[in-house]
């Protein structure tokens, strides 16, 4: 059964819209007006690298089963869909269109799936324990998330790593690193039964007989998205500098005993919020993968361009963890790297 998916962002949110189309459900992207218009008229492309093979693919929506189309966020019925994605930068949900539509979606009572790195305030409450009005901070609109039922809420860690090359018309998603989305399960059986139907039907994909890689991975934890937060705060957000940004492998390698040891604190705080240590990647495997990161993150490249607001989890992170009475100086000192820069924007662009 072809199910109607709606995903809000049109750049990362094309790789997973990409994976659903290859298994034959249809999407929906939100986007700007000459985006969505572009898409509509000529599809999207995501080039991802199959095992075995040295050369990108080019796997273009027109080509597909499922079937694909873009709209404007004032365009969209939610009650339509069967799920929604939200894969746009949490700084972008504070846009009066993006919120109205976020206030239909909650209305509508959709369920919710989302590869934010920034985990939505909804999400947070499902933790037990966690106090999320101390949180607030942290993110640049916290009121869009108030009227989200949180059993309708889920989270999946963004660990593939993709980038619109520059060159390129912004319909096209280069994948750099095909690693697997991996959600943790909602409350209600029937919402896990779509998300598994999903996960099966996205596996069940082969392209020229071959596996495709970045998969959906369903896991019954809350805590399984949250191992993300130990990398971002490991390799992403020290990619932020002074002065300009460095690549992922340059911020985890250049002082390996200091990495680790944020990344075992980030861990540590996860494990106290109620996470298994199972739920976790390793130090070594995060490492190992960070030797192939050339690029800043998405993060570092934003800042550096001069935006005045990007995700905050490294400050999500320190408040946690000082919620926590797990405080550390090296995350102080990235959040008050990461908030000078940003101030510096901010006043640039005033």
């Amino acid at each position: 059964m072809a199910h109607k998916i709606l995903i809000l962002g049109a750049s990362y949110g094309s790789l997973l819209g990409t994976k659903l189309l290859m298994a034959g459900h249809d999407v929906t992207l939100v986007c700007r007006s000459q985006t969505a218009e572009l898409i509509n008229a000529e599809g999207t492309e995501v080039r991802i690298k199959l095992k075995d093979e040295d050369a990108h693919r080019a796997i273009r929506s027109a080509d597909l089963p499922g079937t694909l189309d873009a709209k404007t966020p004032e365009e969209v019925d939610p009650s339509e869909y069967d799920l929604v994605g939200l894969a746009m930068q949490e700084p972008q949900y504070g846009v009066h269109a993006i919120w109205t539509l976020l206030v239909r979606i909650a209305e509508a009572g959709v369920p919710c799936l989302s590869i934010m790195n920034m985990p939505p305030l909804a999400y947070l409450k499902r933790i037990p324990g966690l106090d999320s009005t101390k949180l607030e901070r942290s993110f640049t609109t916290p009121r869009v998330w108030d009227r989200f039922d949180p059993e309708l809420m889920t989270l999946c860690s963004p660990d593939p790593q993709a980038f619109r090359p520059p060159e390129e018309k912004p319909n096209v998603l280069h994948v750099g690193l095909p690693t697997n989305f991996k959600a943790a399960a909602f409350d209600d059986p029937k919402h896990n039964a779509l998300l598994k139907q999903l996960e099966a039907d996205i596996a069940a994909v082969r392209l020229d007989g071959k596996d495709v890689p970045v998969k959906l991975r369903v896991f019954d934890s809350l805590f399984v998205p949250l191992a993300k937060w130990s990398m971002l705060l490991t390799g992403n957000y020290r990619c932020i500098t002074a002065g300009e940004p460095r690549p992922i492998r340059e911020a985890v390698h250049s002082d390996l005993e200091l990495s680790r040891s944020i990344y075992a604190h980030v861990d540590a705080i996860a494990r106290k919020l109620g996470a298994d240590p199972a739920d976790q990647v390793p130090f070594e495997k995060y490492a190992k993968a960070a030797e192939n990161l050339l690029k800043p993150s998405s993060a570092a490249r934003a800042v550096a361009a001069g935006a005045p607001a990007i995700e905050r989890v490294d400050m999500l992170v320190q408040l946690i963890g000082k919620s926590l009475g797990m405080e550390n100086p090296a995350i102080d000192a990235v959040v008050a790297t990461v908030d000078a820069k940003l101030s510096e924007n901010q006043r640039l662009s005033a």
